[in-house]
């Protein structure tokens, strides 16, 4: 029988496909078209499959793509610039005038373009943005190849980017309209939060979010001050007061959810709403820990971002896997709840529902995108390993990732960018930096 030619042939010591709970051993991933054509034992896959480009990683763990599902990438130019402060103050004596001062395409070209070297570098694959300029977001993620869900921010604040919140709409849907033929783009309305944006507003959001069926991405319950001022501005908490504005469905994406009763982690189950849970911001930020254990019993979907690097300060999945597991099981007194596998199914497959986009990746799977990381098990400090996802989640770093593709396409080679120079994204940032100094 002749064999077939694909793309690319990938073997590894694990495959790791996370839908399921095993790990494949001794196993290969045939891809083709951007696409995962099959997954097969290595000898099967060398007697159906040639080609030219044919991988063998013989000490790695191969797995889908990590997900960052709530970050702000431009935010990466201010990281470490206001640090050990409450959020309020670090957003309104720090963040917001450098923002009203210095935000342009420029500055969110450079930062996006520093934040995707890397998350690419730490093997993720696709995130879920928020800021100013998303048209200059989507451009910088098609330039490095990367995935991304591209947020059109809606704030009740003037800035460089738009005039009030019926520009920022307007803006924001003809940036969605102009990429629609992207594939590697998707599309999400991001009012900020329940403090910044008013009732009209999210009223017009939650109607072209059923319209165009839209996620809508939002902060949400981040802090006390936020339940405690929106209590006295309208009497009722921020998750009621989006519930009685229509907004509260599956198609919402809810970052943060830290300060939460019984009765609305029913209610947001009830509605069928996702957690971007980002523990590492919640800690540095002193928001408090998101009830982790509780949303999990009411099967509430749970995905892992980043946050901004402005607050975290790193865009580091595996950092916020390992917290993900050990704060659940500090918090909860329960070393059974968030396993390795659960930690690493939310970094991936979870974040992917969140966006709506678990049919297309998130999870190792032939059909799916060819959306793939490869993590380097052969040093010292990973040996010995009994079990390679506990090992992902407690023990691996992003610096042992080695290779990173989208979409069948390889983004990082043995721990080098391909699409991206690491000495100019280098000196924008010192040019930017001598800027926010002054």
């Amino acid at each position: 029988m002749d064999k077939c030619s694909v793309d690319t042939l990938l073997e590894a010591r694990w495959i790791i496909p996370v839908e399921t709970e095993g790990v494949l051993t001794e196993h290969a991933i045939a891809i083709n078209n951007g696409l995962i054509e099959a997954i097969l034992p290595s000898n099967e896959a060398n007697s159906r499959y040639y080609s030219s480009n044919h991988i063998k990683l013989n000490n790695h763990a191969v797995i889908p793509g990590l997900i960052n599902l709530h970050t702000h990438a431009a935010m990466t130019l201010m990281r470490g610039m206001a640090d050990d402060l409450s959020l309020m103050s670090w957003l309104k004596n720090y963040i917001w005038p450098t923002e009203s001062k210095y935000v342009d395409h420029g500055f969110v070209r450079d930062g996006t373009m520093l934040a995707c070297a890397e998350m690419l570098k730490g093997g993720i694959t696709c995130f879920n943005d928020m800021y100013f300029f998303p048209q200059t977001t989507a451009d910088v993620a098609l330039e490095c190849g990367i995935r991304a869900g591209i947020g059109l921010v809606v704030i009740d604040m003037l800035s460089a980017y738009a005039s009030d919140a019926d520009d920022y709409i307007d803006k924001g849907l003809a940036v969605r309209d102009h990429y629609s033929q992207r594939p590697l783009l998707t599309f999400c309305l991001a009012p900020h939060a329940p403090y910044s944006v008013n009732d009209q507003t999210l009223t017009k959001i939650m109607v072209l979010a059923e319209q165009l069926q839209l996620p809508v991405h939002m902060h949400l319950h981040e802090t006390g001050d936020e339940i405690k001022n929106n209590l006295t501005e309208h009497g009722i908490r921020p998750l009621t007061r989006l519930h009685q504005l229509g907004l509260v469905s599956p198609n919402l994406i809810a970052a943060h959810m830290i300060h939460l009763n019984d009765s609305e982690i029913e209610l947001f189950h009830e509605c069928g709403g996702h957690v971007a849970h980002c523990p590492s911001s919640n800690l540095k930020l002193a928001s408090g820990i998101a009830p982790i254990e509780k949303l999990l019993r009411k099967g509430i979907n749970i995905g892992i971002g980043t946050d901004g690097a402005a607050s975290n300060n790193r865009l580091d999945m595996f950092s916020e896997m390992r917290l993900t597991a050990l704060l659940a099981k500090g918090v909860s007194h329960n070393a059974e709840i968030v396993t390795s596998h659960q930690a690493l199914q939310m970094a991936t497959l979870n974040s992917a529902k969140a966006m709506g986009l678990d049919h297309i990746t998130g999870s190792l799977s032939p059909g799916k995108a060819a959306d793939i990381t490869a993590v380097d098990f052969s040093s010292l400090s990973l040996s010995p390993c009994f079990d390679p996802i506990s090992h992902l989640v407690y023990v691996a770093g992003r610096e042992q990732v080695s290779h990173v593709w989208v979409h069948g396409r390889l983004l990082l080679d043995e721990g080098k960018l391909t699409t991206l120079d690491e000495t100019a994204i280098m000196q924008q940032v010192k040019y930017w930096q001598q800027h926010l100094v002054s």
